[in-house]
């Protein structure tokens, strides 16, 4: 799809971070655009932003849903349908994703289960609930956020992240898969899968916030949690204050967003461009495409300890915590 101008696009977790540039750069070159997220206030600032730099006429609409929940995804669709008074759609940006149940052991199951519904069941439920617009249209481009963690299920050797890494490897073969399925039965359309290294966005802080665990949220038994996960990475935690470690859960997520080798704005033009250029296959960041060299050059070792070193030394590890 060589043009966006005049399009219909949706978008879904289009409050912050890609999501929220996705719609902005869709929206200045003229195509119309369609997004949700869990959380109201920052999608209409994402609202207001794409209006103000997009030419006159464009429509950019929210909704608030859970792509969780198959019957919000359809409340969208059909808030889609009539709010630009249309029966197709040109692009689908499966966007939406949370962190978080990393440990299939010693986290909650209903954390992993969460975790795991958003980011593998919104990338699921939107495709399924959206095809049929989709394929009403004359051309057609879905676009599946995924991850290098759906090619590298890691953040460390001493950091469970099992959730996530299931759920984005979930997104990627899924979404190979529909190649196949699209030259088949749809040939006039064409899939995705983007997988981005460490992007600066809110992941961090909004997950924290649909779990209910922000910083000012965190109470006693989130506490002890925290501190067993430090402790397994090497961290004195037991001499951390209450207030201390508050803090640093705050710090954290802002400095995930704000120390980012690869900001959100170049992350979606990278995608952009992709999907202007029909790639089936698009890695967002440096760092990202050093793992997947590495990981496909010798995939026995990609869990070794020396692995995580080397990936240390190159200085792009950003996101993947020590």
């Amino acid at each position: 799809m060589e043009r966006f101008e005049g399009r219909i696009a949706v978008v879904t977790g289009g409050g912050t971070g890609m999501g929220r540039e996705l719609v902005r750069q869709l929206a200045k070159e003229g195509c119309h655009v369609a997004s949700c997220d869990v959380f109201e206030e920052p999608l209409e600032e994402t609202r207001q932003t794409a209006l103000a730099g997009a030419p006159e006429g464009t429509r950019v609409t929210t909704f608030v849903a859970d792509v969780s929940i198959e019957d919000q995804v359809r409340s969208f669709r059909d808030a889609v349908a009539q709010d630009h008074q249309t029966e197709h759609i040109n692009l689908l940006f499966n966007n939406a994703g949370i962190g978080g149940g990393g440990s299939m052991i010693a986290d909650d199951r209903a954390d992993w289960e969460r975790t795991f519904a958003v980011d593998w069941g919104g990338v699921y439920h939107c495709t399924r609930v959206f095809l049929p617009m989709l394929m009403a249209a004359d051309e057609g481009h879905l676009v599946n956020t995924s991850s290098i963690n759906g090619i590298w299920a890691s953040i460390g050797p001493r950091t469970p992240h099992s959730a996530y890494s299931a759920a984005k490897f979930a997104v990627r073969g899924f979404s190979e898969a529909l190649i196949a399925d699209f030259r088949v039965n749809a040939p006039h359309l064409r899939v995705s899968v983007v997988l981005p290294g460490h992007i600066g966005t809110s992941i961090v802080l909004n997950s924290a916030r649909v779990f209910g665990r922000d910083a000012d949220s965190l109470e006693e038994e989130d506490l002890r949690r925290l501190r067993r996960q430090l402790r397994g990475r090497g961290v004195q935690a037991d001499s951390i204050s209450d207030e201390d470690l508050r803090k640093g859960v705050q710090q954290m997520g802002e400095a995930f967003r704000d120390n980012a080798p690869t900001s959100a704005a170049q992350a979606a033009t990278i995608i952009l461009n992709g999907v202007r250029e029909n790639r089936w296959r698009i890695l967002v960041g440096e760092d990202a495409e050093w793992i997947d060299a590495q990981v496909r050059a010798d995939p026995e070792h990609a869990y070794d300890v020396e692995f995580w070193e080397r990936l240390r030394a190159t200085g792009m590890f950003g996101a993947f915590g020590p």
